[in-house]
């Protein structure tokens, strides 16, 4: 997410880490560069899929697939003009 972020362009950079009602420990990460388009949301999670031209689409599959061997999860929150967040949940 962060080599994204610089891809991205961002130049600004956020992670908060909380714990939630329900004992959850919550990690966002956030970056102001280019937002991710709406009609890419569904598949950036999927391997091999990707819009960069030198990229491998490898990065949030993989990600996604440690969380979820870990019990967690992973999800973008949002990415407009103003900012792109995923958020990491620990189970």
């Amino acid at each position: 997410m962060i080599k994204n972020a610089i891809q991205a362009k961002a130049t600004t950079i956020e992670i908060t880490a909380e714990i939630d009602f329900n004992e959850t420990v919550v990690i966002c990460v956030s970056n102001n560069g280019r937002p991710i388009n709406k009609e890419n949301y569904d598949d950036i999670f999927v391997p091999f899929y990707t819009t960069k031209q030198e990229g491998t689409g490898v990065g949030l599959s993989l990600s996604r697939q440690i969380m979820r061997l870990h019990n967690g999860n992973i999800s973008l929150v949002c990415s407009n003009e103003k900012n792109t967040v995923f958020k990491l949940q620990f189970k």
